[in-house]
């Protein structure tokens, strides 16, 4: 590479998308910058892994005072704990404005939202490339899922994905180890479900734990899912996916990784001579010193509303609004899938039948909805995630009693409970946006992120048959007491946002290319969820991945090439 470069490539961002950017440039040789504004963390440092509710000061519990105080936001997160608090961000010290309500939800630390996330890991089908063109709404996708597949095939092997081989157009399998197996009471309901909906598929979850760990997932000191479910206080022994147990171990075996903590990056640098992006410009949150680097290639990976953020706010006298922003479209187009509707129920029997560990998947059903044609009166389609549980000891937390008979009815299970929630595809809309303040700024100098997301019709209308099909569904299996719900979630409360600097095929209405690359400014890329044109209705941090290895693999052929 030329010596001018402080480094061959500046990844911004080091949890998903950013960590997989910097395994795949580092393992090609090249020198490699990884950015992250979070704070140190050690894979062998997850300081409340394992620690028992009795050895933490509120047994785990946080008080509502110390959320108000600090967290306001991080609090409304499912997440958010006494074990897993330090791992979300102090809203109080990262401010930012909403003209809607939207629940910006953010890691504190190195390793990102990968240390925190769910897990589950489903594959995009060809109908979630297709659909804005086929119904007209948000960017055409400049790619299709014939171009993704070779790559999904290329990451989930590393990942690791338990998973069942199915079949099913709409869930394309994948490279799975064992799936995680369902229990006594979901193999029933699973039965009397697929016999009354024949088009409907009930199988276990997809999800990143290591069920039969490979050489690939030994080598770097990962070892198999130990079914505790305390995922998110993260996991030493990297029973779980995440980019501190995977990619950037991976990439500083290398010997090409740099990795610096504490480095909000508040802007591109660009050179408007040569028309390129010369490195970024940060500040050091510790010291608050300004800092600048430089490197032949950026890619922008801090997740999609930092993303964003940080491309609005790089500026020069060629683009005044945004690098590469001559389209106007960046900010634009900000979704996230929508929830809250589903039911749950009593399942009758199996009173001599438990489980053994905390399994950390439970169930799926895949969307059903306008698959083919047209079935309903809105747009696009849902899944469902779910599980069945038989009550436990943790339900007397908050009855009342004392002495022997007490005792014994809390050693004795409850009935087993059955529910499902659905995950469901939200519409693109131009109008759903991010954009920087004129005046505000947060602590370090960077512009305030304003959003301006709100819930349409189309979502509505989704969301009742989310509730209304759970319902038919539980009662068809024979649940009893079936309840359903349908209550509004907040944009930003599922955690899956996407958009803002979308990809297309012309530059006049995307902000980037087939290969994530911006269509003006050549050697910057963007691979997190803001480069999505839509949302599916599945988790997509498998899909960012994926589309992060192809993106450096076209920009090491590039650079081989010396085009960039």
């Amino acid at each position: 590479m030329n010596d001018k470069f402080d480094f061959d490539v500046i990844v911004v961002g080091s949890g998903m998308s950013g960590g997989y950017a910097a395994k795949e440039f580092c393992e090609k040789g090249y020198k490699t910058l990884v950015l992250d504004r979070g704070k140190p963390l050690q894979h062998s440092d997850y300081k409340t892994e394992s620690l028992p509710p009795w050895q933490m000061e509120f047994r785990g519990n946080v008080p509502e005072a110390e959320l108000n105080e600090r967290q306001f936001i991080q609090k409304k997160c499912y997440a958010v704990s006494d074990y897993t608090k330090h791992l979300f961000i102090n809203d109080k010290e990262n401010p930012y404005l909403q003209t809607k309500p939207f629940n910006w939800f953010r890691s504190s630390s190195i390793g990102g939202k990968s240390v925190l996330w769910a897990r589950q890991s489903y594959r995009w089908c060809k109908l979630d490339f297709e659909a804005n063109k086929k119904d007209g709404h948000g960017i055409d996708w400049p790619v299709r899922y014939d171009d993704i597949e070779p790559w999904y095939d290329y990451v989930e092997p590393f990942i690791g994905i338990s998973g069942s081989i199915e079949n099913i157009s709409e869930l394309p399998d994948g490279k799975f180890l064992p799936p995680l197996p369902m229990n006594v009471v979901e193999r029933e309901i699973k039965a009397k479900i697929e016999k009354r909906y024949p088009e409907r598929k009930f199988i276990p979850a997809r999800v990143a734990h290591l069920t039969e760990p490979q050489k690939v997932h030994t080598d770097l000191g990962r070892g198999q899912c130990q079914a505790r479910n305390e995922c998110a206080r993260g996991c030493s022994w990297g029973g779980y996916y995440s980019s501190l147990s995977g990619a950037l171990p991976a990439a500083r075996k290398t010997g090409n990784l740099t990795l610096t903590a504490n480095a909000q990056v508040q802007k591109v640098l660009y050179d408007q001579a040569s028309g390129k992006a010369t490195g970024v410009s940060y500040v050091d949150t510790l010291t608050g010193e300004t800092k600048q680097l430089t490197a032949r290639i950026i890619f922008i990976c801090a997740s999609t509303l930092a993303s964003v953020q940080i491309l609005l706010n790089s500026t020069s006298m060629k683009y005044p609004n945004g690098i590469g922003n001559t389209s106007g479209v960046l900010g634009h187009y900000i979704m996230d899938h929508t929830s809250g509707s589903g039911a749950g129920g009593i399942v009758p029997g199996h009173l001599d039948s438990y489980y053994q560990g905390r399994r950390p998947g439970g169930i799926y059903i895949p969307r059903f909805r306008n698959v083919d044609l047209p079935q309903s009166e809105y747009l696009r389609g849902f899944g469902y995630q779910g599980s069945a549980e038989r009550g436990s000891w943790q339900g007397a937390i908050q009855k009342i009693g004392i002495g022997k008979d007490f005792k014994n009815s809390i050693r004795t299970p409850g009935p087993w409970w059955f529910g499902i929630g659905g995950f469901g595809e939200t519409l693109p809309d131009f109008k759903n946006k991010v954009s920087l303040h004129a005046e505000k700024k947060d602590q370090w100098g960077m512009p305030l992120l304003v959003t301006d997301v709100s819930q349409d019709e189309n979502t509505k209308k989704m969301k009742v048959d989310m509730m209304n099909s759970a319902v038919d569904m539980l009662k068809a299996a024979g649940l009893k007491n079936v309840r359903g719900y349908n209550h509004f979630e907040v944009p930003g409360n599922v955690i899956h946002e996407m958009g803002g600097a979308c990809m297309g095929k012309d530059r006049q209405t995307s902000y980037l290319n087939k290969w994530n690359q911006s269509h003006e400014v050549a050697n910057l890329f963007v691979t997190d969820g803001a480069a999505f044109a839509s949302v599916s209705c599945v988790n997509p941090s498998i899909t960012f991945m994926a589309f992060t290895a192809r993106a450096v693999d076209y920009a090491d052929k590039q650079m081989e090439k010396g085009i960039i």
